[in-house]
């Protein structure tokens, strides 16, 4: 029974482009994504605002389920780093997550890019999963690294981040 509603619930989901508006329910979708980092509602919004071309929302009926937020590093636009990804419980398991990145990457301002780049914790099984599934459905590499350490850059308080980076394929650059 779950599989049909859930099944039902991710043909209703529509992908759009978030506006300024979103800020606050993107902050309780992130909230309730423990164990996702929160920001303020403030810069929830700012990314709905101003990075708005490079992030997603997945919206059933007047409720957000799900959000990707990215953005084309500064001075490199050959680079989409993906800053967080959040989808609601009841949404989860259907490729949601997957289909939201992918929509980034089709969107014209992605024209150039030929990297898709993320920090991951080692225990973040979730991200791990959705980004190694990814890379493999786009017929791509993924490497990673230690990149943000935890005594190097946060004294100890958390996990070391590793930079995931997966090399886009010629093919899926000139489709997109």
């Amino acid at each position: 029974m779950a599989t049909t509603i859930k099944n039902r619930t991710m043909q209703n989901i529509k992908l759009r482009k978030p506006v300024a508006e979103d800020g606050a329910a993107v902050w309780d979708l992130i909230r309730a994504c423990r164990p996702l980092d929160e920001n303020s509602m403030y810069c929830n919004m700012l990314q709905c605002d101003h990075f708005r071309d490079t992030c997603v929302i997945a919206e059933s009926g007047d409720k957000i389920v799900g959000w990707v937020s990215g953005y084309l590093v500064p001075g490199d636009d050959s680079t989409l780093f993906i800053w967080q990804v959040a989808v609601s419980d009841h949404a989860r398991g259907a490729g949601l997550a997957g289909r939201m990145l992918q929509a980034i990457v089709s969107r014209d301002i992605c024209q150039n890019v030929t990297q898709i780049q993320t920090t991951i914790t080692k225990d973040n099984a979730q991200s791990w999963a959705l980004f190694s599934k990814f890379a493999e459905r786009q017929d791509a590499d993924l490497d990673s690294a230690p990149h943000f350490t935890r005594d190097d850059h946060f004294e100890g308080a958390h996990a070391t981040e590793h930079m995931v980076t997966i090399a886009l394929p010629q093919a899926l650059r000139k489709a997109a």
